[in-house]
């Protein structure tokens, strides 16, 4: 092995990776403005339910901005990852499809963006078998997502597809030759993972016949700048904690939902987000959907209370999510449109996916 990957996945963390990873983002996004064709981004999200506001500003909108920057960008519905934590699929045709839906109602363009399923992509989901020749039990045990997934299980046994969980990323970003992913902080060692894989790769099998170009790119983070946005509880966002607000909502449901959301008993609206961290959330929401400063709205609404800062969020949120809606509705009229592009998006993978796992078997002496 070229490198020892418990140690790799540990340094990830660090608060000194970290300030590295920001300055490699820095230069990365330098290097958009001057050539966005050099990259190509993998991107995506699991169809556990609908997309929410936390999704929106978390990574939506970063996800639009490399679009229109120019950089050629894949959008993974990651619908096998679904299965390894639980124990069926539920209702995940109606949410694949809800979430192309969403993506083309943001603005994902099909003729920019290539948007699949890797469920329908055998080629990509083959690459799992020598990739997991590249790791140990051992170190995918120390993977911090694997870690945490195991002790939360409370004596229930982890899925080996949980466990494998990390390399099965690593598939969905090489088999698209992707060397760009928009990551937050905790996503870095699963990025890390997929780097030492690309290297054990190169090491071991080395280039296709009558190539010197490795088979897979090493894959750069490019890392967030959003603002954490937590739920209308106060906690970290979520879906199973029914504490978001859906992107697909209309005005009024999301009006219902606001005038639950936890504030506090002191009526005069400061932006402290140490000392009152569900007001300052609630202010940062119209921040990002307004553009002015929180510690703006907090002056304008003063002694207002929590009732004219949910007002003004409400107000705010629907404004801002408008043409988002009104788009999805067009949408939702024509299914078939819907179908029609995941299927090109499908199609497209898996000329890529199979002309990657061509390169792999001319690496590893496998034609026959």
């Amino acid at each position: 092995m070229t490198q020892n990957i418990g140690d790799a996945l540990e340094n990830s963390t660090s608060q000194a990776s970290l300030a590295h990873s920001r300055k490699i983002s820095e230069k990365i996004e330098q290097a958009i403005k001057e050539d966005a064709t050099q990259f190509r981004v993998l991107t995506g999200d699991r169809p556990t339910g609908n997309l929410h506001i936390g999704h929106y500003f978390g990574s939506l909108q970063n996800r639009l901005r490399l679009q229109e920057a120019g950089v050629d960008t894949w959008v993974l519905v990651a619908d096998y990852q679904v299965i390894t934590d639980r124990d069926g699929v539920g209702p995940i045709k109606d949410r694949v499809y809800s979430l192309v839906t969403d993506y083309l109602a943001l603005g994902i363009d099909p003729k920019r963006s290539t948007i699949f399923a890797h469920s329908q992509v055998p080629a990509l989901n083959q690459l799992m078998l020598p990739f997991l020749s590249l790791v140990t039990d051992a170190e995918l045990r120390r993977n911090p997502t694997v870690k945490s997934e195991l002790e939360a299980t409370d004596g229930r046994p982890m899925s080996g597809l949980m466990l494998t969980y990390p390399v099965h990323q690593a598939a969905d970003i090489l088999f698209c030759k992707a060397n760009l992913v928009p990551v937050g902080k905790d996503q870095l060692p699963h990025l890390e993972q997929a780097r030492v894989i690309t290297d054990r790769f190169d090491a071991r099998y080395g280039r296709p016949k009558g190539s010197d170009k490795r088979v897979f790119p090493r894959p750069q983070g490019l890392l967030s700048n959003a603002e954490m946005v937590l739920g209308l509880d106060g906690t970290k966002m979520s879906k199973s904690k029914g504490n978001t607000i859906e992107l697909r909502m209309s005005a009024d449901e999301t009006a219902k939902l606001i005038k639950k959301a936890v504030t506090d008993s002191d009526r005069h609206i400061s932006f402290d987000p140490v000392n009152r961290p569900e007001v300052a959330n609630l202010l940062t929401l119209i921040s990002l959907c307004t553009g002015q400063p929180q510690v703006e709205i907090a002056d304008e609404i003063g002694d207002g209370g929590g009732g004219t800062l949910k007002k003004m969020l409400t107000e705010a949120l629907n404004e801002h999510l408008a043409p988002f809606r009104a788009r999805r509705a067009e949408l939702e009229a024509n299914p078939g449109y819907i179908v029609e592009v995941l299927h090109e998006g499908i199609a497209r993978a898996n000329a890529q996916a199979d002309a990657t796992l061509a390169e792999v078997r001319s690496a590893m002496n496998m034609v026959y």
